[in-house]
């Protein structure tokens, strides 16, 4: 059979630079390449010289230790369009004059906004304030000590006054302070102005009595107003920090995972072969995972599949010929990662299914594995893509004792401005065809140089562009694809299963690492399938989507956690009979009304969990978590707690989700948990309406409370908050 043509889908990336041939570049259109070698000096016997490092001079209000700072304020702090975060600082002054800081957000546009600091711990000097930012784009963020004058004043007026010491001495350098104010460039209304003439004018009043001159200056409304609009001398500001803000998706999101080829997949009874789905079928389904509630669809990769070493069912190398192989060992004769496996159709085809997601409300995102099949046009075209070994064959995959025959690793060190290049342009043509996010499959595989290079290129004409990290790998690694623009990556959730264990990683990933990680839990995948989930029974099922879609923003589902497929393959944490090298027909009509599976399904659960999240804003956030106590060690509470915007009449309500879950499938569990009401926004001696968002139940709750959690009722609750 001769090999179809390899379809050429217009792009409109940005031609290949130049060859660089010093350091790496800071034109983002220009990939990188190895910085050279630094020369030898005797000396220091090869070393460079030493030398100390530049002193950071100090403002006259030293303002330290500002955070979020990522890496010393080399790389942007993330949020989204409202998020709120607490910035904090180190402020003090020699002395005993008072002192007081403020944040400054600056917009993308250069326009600044002052947002008032409060002192939360006055022995170490630390202040504290919460922000966000109402658009996307580039911010900045500094936090300026400031000497305070009013402060001082009142603070030693109202103690010396009151021991009868200076006390005309003291009005009079209070009047003082309040005609600095007026003369210093701040921003007043005529009424404003008049509230600080009338405090001088009593406090120089001395036919008045001496509290009433004190209040003039030292009580409302005069103190408002200072505090509103307060003179601000000696201001000191610390460096200005980068601060991105991206759309809402980037931190809050709900995923769906297929394999399209199985979506319309058929099997002949007679024969036993099977007829691939297509993207028009797998259309069909977004129906379905749109009621569900999801926001994303995300697909595995849809790129014509090479026949070399092809893999067989459960990872055999006896790959049969109607074996459709890995969609992860990319590129045939028909095209590599710039085209669409035939069976699946075409770019026409593909354009269907992302219309047809957006008029459902999804996003489609796409699986990007820069890997590739030895019958990959990448590899007679561009060898010094790949790595040679001794015996002159190129290194497939291996992570031993694991071996990957079917994948050539890609080596972007040979020829970084060629692949470098390559990667952009194919990325392009996705974008083009309306493709928004990118899971990468093991991009810690691929030097952090190329995806720094790659994302910030992206991003200068597609900002809304979303990348997730597929690493499970070493900490440094996952955080620093974080740090170099990775919005989402994949976590150790799915082995993380014990109170303990949660309850530290999650203290982790809400901690410092929240302004640059954003993490994303998956209870399965198509290559996890842990002991928990093979033996904890549908509770354990239940259990852990439910957890996933409430202890962070955003969570996934790989298709068929419906219908709890939970038997392994032997020997392996991966489904038996895997997707990956297989078609798979889960009749889902059998599970809908009227079929003859119907209420076996876990999509009535995912559906409730979707609505829930969505009602309540505070499960949107992820630096709000709380955990609170529970006298059982398999019962894990916790909270979150979120401001919503202001009403009509200036007031904002808050939304308030308390979780307690039931860790142990397989029995039911009584306990006690004790609340911290302030963490609730309320005090020890409230008492709430407590409503159960899965079940309807409600209950009166105070700071002490019983549950009943297990197979035997519920493993979750999801309770909302009504005082």
């Amino acid at each position: 059979m001769t090999p179809k043509p390899k379809k050429q889908p217009t792009s409109t990336a940005k031609p290949a630079a130049p060859t660089p041939t010093t350091a790496p570049t800071t034109d983002r259109t220009a990939p990188p390449a190895p910085a050279p070698a630094a020369a030898s000096t005797p000396a220091t016997g090869g070393n460079p010289p030493l030398s100390a490092p530049p002193q950071v001079p100090l403002g006259r209000i030293p303002v330290l230790n500002v955070r979020p700072c990522v890496d010393g304020g080399a790389r942007p702090a993330k949020s989204v369009v409202d998020e709120e975060f607490d910035i904090t600082a180190n402020v003090f002054r020699e002395g005993h004059d008072a002192v007081n800081a403020s944040v400054v957000l600056i917009d993308p546009d250069g326009v600044e906004t002052v947002h008032p600091m409060e002192c939360t711990n006055v022995g170490l000097s630390r202040w504290e304030a919460t922000v966000s930012a109402p658009r996307t784009g580039l911010w900045h963020y500094r936090v300026e000590g400031w000497s305070d004058p009013y402060g001082t004043w009142r603070h030693d007026a109202m103690i010396k006054i009151a021991a009868g010491v200076d006390v005309e001495l003291m009005l009079e350098e209070g009047a003082r302070v309040f005609e600095r104010a007026l003369a210093a460039p701040i921003e007043r209304t005529a009424e404003q102005e008049q509230i600080l003439r009338a405090a001088i004018a009593t406090l120089r009043d001395t036919e008045a009595g001496t509290q009433v001159r004190l209040d003039a200056g030292a009580a409302d409304p005069a103190r408002t107003e200072m505090t509103v609009r307060p003179l601000r001398e000696m201001v000191s500001p610390s460096p200005a920090y980068p601060l991105l803000v991206e759309r809402t998706l980037a931190l809050c999101g709900a995923w769906y995972e297929i394999f399209p080829r199985s979506e319309g997949a058929v099997r002949d009874p007679r024969t036993g072969l099977w007829r691939s789905g297509t993207l028009r079928t797998a259309a069909l389904r977004l129906p379905a995972i749109a009621d569900m509630g999801f926001d994303v669809v995300y697909l595995t990769p849809i790129h014509p599949i090479g026949t070399t070493a092809r893999k067989g069912p459960n990872n055999t190398l006896d790959a049969g010929p109607h074996d459709p192989g890995s969609p992860y060992a990319i590129g045939s004769p028909d095209g590599g990662h710039d085209a669409i496996h035939p069976d699946l159709g075409t770019f026409e085809d593909f354009d269907h299914f992302v219309a047809r997601a957006e008029e459902l409300g999804l996003e489609v995102a796409m699986d990007i594995a820069l890997q590739c099949s030895p019958d990959h046009p990448y590899v007679t075209e561009h060898p010094e893509w790949f790595s040679t070994r001794a015996d002159g064959t190129i290194a497939y995959a291996e992570n031993p004792p694991k071996k990957y025959q079917d994948i050539y690793p890609l080596n972007f060190d040979n020829d970084p401005v060629g692949a470098y290049t390559e990667m952009r342009r194919m990325i392009q043509v996705w974008i083009d065809h309306g493709i928004k996010i990118f899971r990468v499959d093991n991009p810690h595989t691929k030097p952090v140089q190329f995806w720094q290079w790659l994302i910030a290129d992206v991003a200068e004409d597609h900002p809304e562009v979303i990348w997730l990290s597929e690493a499970f790998t070493k900490p440094a690694m996952m955080h620093t694809l974080a740090k170099v623009g990775f919005q989402q990556s994949y976590t150790y959730y799915a082995w993380r299963n014990t109170k303990p264990e949660l309850q530290e990683y999650l203290t982790e990933l809400s901690g410092d690492a929240a302004a640059y990680m954003r993490p994303s839990f998956w209870p399965t995948t198509h290559d996890i399938l842990t002991p928990y989930m093979q033996f904890g029974g549908p509770t354990a099922w239940k259990l852990r989507a439910a957890l996933a879609a409430t202890l962070v923003p955003t969570y996934g589902i790989y298709a068929g956690y419906e219908l709890h497929e939970h038997i392994a393959r032997p020997g392996a944490e991966e489904q038996i009979d895997n997707e990956k090298y297989e078609y798979k027909d889960r009749e889902w009509y059998r599970y809908e009304k009227g079929g003859d599976r119907e209420g076996q399904s876990l999509a009535g659960y995912l559906t409730r969990i979707n609505e829930i999240r969505r009602a309540h804003p505070a499960l949107h956030w992820l630096r709000n978590i709380v955990f609170h106590h529970a006298d059982d060690a398999n019962i894990m509470v916790f909270s979150k707690r979120r401001r919503l915007p202001a009403g009509p009449d200036g007031t904002r309500a808050e939304d308030v989700v308390i979780v307690v879950a039931n860790l142990d499938p397989h029995s039911t569990r009584d306990s006690q948990i004790r609340l911290s009401m302030p963490d609730l926004g309320m005090d020890y001696h409230d008492r709430f309406v407590a409503r159960d968002e899965i079940t309807g139940a409600e209950w009166s709750w105070g700071e002490h409370n019983y549950v009943r959690l297990g197979p035997e009722t519920e493993p979750v609750h999801i309770v909302s908050v009504r005082r």
